[in-house]
């Protein structure tokens, strides 16, 4: 990509970004509040060692959610049931984890194979419905959130709950071998202060190696390569010998299996158990998290980091009595922002492109005739 497409690339989420913070200031301003001090008060909060940790808490399965996402997107599929296959994934990953004993490094691995072969089957019954009768995802995957829903309310309930007095149902508490350690001490080791009641989990290792697997899978693969031509362009896919139908199960699988680990940040971490109160709106969450950072690992990864700050700020402004609400439109406004932006620049940078081949044929044509 030439230097100047990039930087219009880079424009875009950035003007999103700097055109929600308006509308928010704006918002402010209507209420009566002082916008530069609440911003300001939520750049003070957020600075701390605590928040950071909160920031990178909150962020993780975000992250994992949008890649989820993403991979659909590398094929102009929209997987909008992520809600449903991680919350599906997460009970039986955690109904295994505590009826079974195994060695700490085998214990995580069946947990974490548990979620993924889960939250695959999952989508897959939406992948299955659109290659053999034609079922658009969108619709399938939304109505596979409700059935998923009523399954783990069922199974909960009557087959996988421990008895408790408590009217929260949970699996049960992992054993020691089924959790992940947390990593504070990556803050400590640079002299900052110690988190206080809050842990960076130890999934965030997992969630880089998975975002370093999604690149190289997309971008340095022959599966990744047929699976990029085939969402831009399916007609050259299926001429160059690519079965469309198989790869559109085969996304299906993959996004479903990434979604079947978003929850476990949360089951291997702070929480040790699925419960009635687990997470819930990270799915729905990662799309727009996708969208912010143009489904690229990187962009992902600020993206995420960037919803997870703003949702550790908003705990200041409920404090100052300010309404913790602005947040949400602010990342409202910034998923509409972003796919305006897109859109705007993304012509800007055809246009340049179509121009540049133009001016190229016509040069090539002067330097033809020169030379006759």
């Amino acid at each position: 990509m030439k230097v100047g497409n990039l930087f219009l690339s880079l424009l875009a989420p950035i003007s999103a970004i700097i055109f929600s913070l308006a509308v928010g200031a704006l918002v402010l301003l209507i209420v009566g509040i002082d916008p530069i001090d609440a911003f300001g008060q939520m750049v003070t909060f957020s600075a701390d060692s605590t928040s950071l940790a909160s920031s990178i808490n909150k962020a993780v399965p975000l992250y994992v959610s949008a890649v989820a996402v993403a991979i659909g997107f590398q094929m102009n599929m929209f997987n909008i049931g992520v809600e449903g296959q991680y919350l599906i994934a997460a009970m039986f990953a955690g109904w295994v984890g505590t009826n079974v004993v195994l060695w700490g490094p085998l214990h995580i691995t069946a947990i974490i194979l548990t979620a993924v072969v889960v939250g695959a089957i999952w989508a897959g019954i939406a992948g299955a419905l659109k290659v053999t009768r034609g079922v658009n995802e969108v619709i399938s995957t939304i109505m596979l959130n409700f059935i998923a829903f009523s399954v783990i309310a069922y199974l909960l309930a009557n087959r996988f709950a421990v008895e408790s007095t408590s009217l929260n149902l949970s699996t049960g508490k992992l054993p020691e071998s089924g959790l992940l350690p947390d990593l504070n001490f990556l803050i400590t080791m640079f002299g900052f202060a110690e988190p206080r009641g809050i842990a960076i989990p130890g999934f965030l290792v997992i969630a880089v190696l998975l975002g370093i697997g999604y690149y190289v899978l997309v971008w340095r693969t022959r599966f990744g390569f047929d699976l990029r031509i085939s969402g831009m362009n399916p007609g050259s896919a299926r001429m160059s010998g690519v079965n469309p139908k198989k790869m559109i199960f085969y996304t299906m699988l993959i996004s479903g299996g990434v979604a079947g680990l978003v929850g476990l940040s949360t089951l291997v971490g702070k929480l040790g158990a699925y419960t009635q109160d687990f997470p819930r709106g990270i799915g729905f969450a990662g799309i727009a998290v996708a969208l912010l950072g143009r489904n690229h690992p990187i962009g992902m990864a600020l993206g995420a980091l960037l919803f997870g700050v703003m949702d550790r700020a908003a705990l200041v402004l409920k404090l100052e009595g300010i309404p913790e609400e602005i947040v949400v439109i602010i990342q409202g406004v910034i998923v509409l922002a972003v796919v305006v932006a897109y859109e705007i620049f993304g012509r800007i940078i055809a246009r340049r492109e179509v121009r540049a081949a133009a001016d190229a044929l016509e040069n090539l044509d002067t330097g033809a005739g020169v030379t006759a």
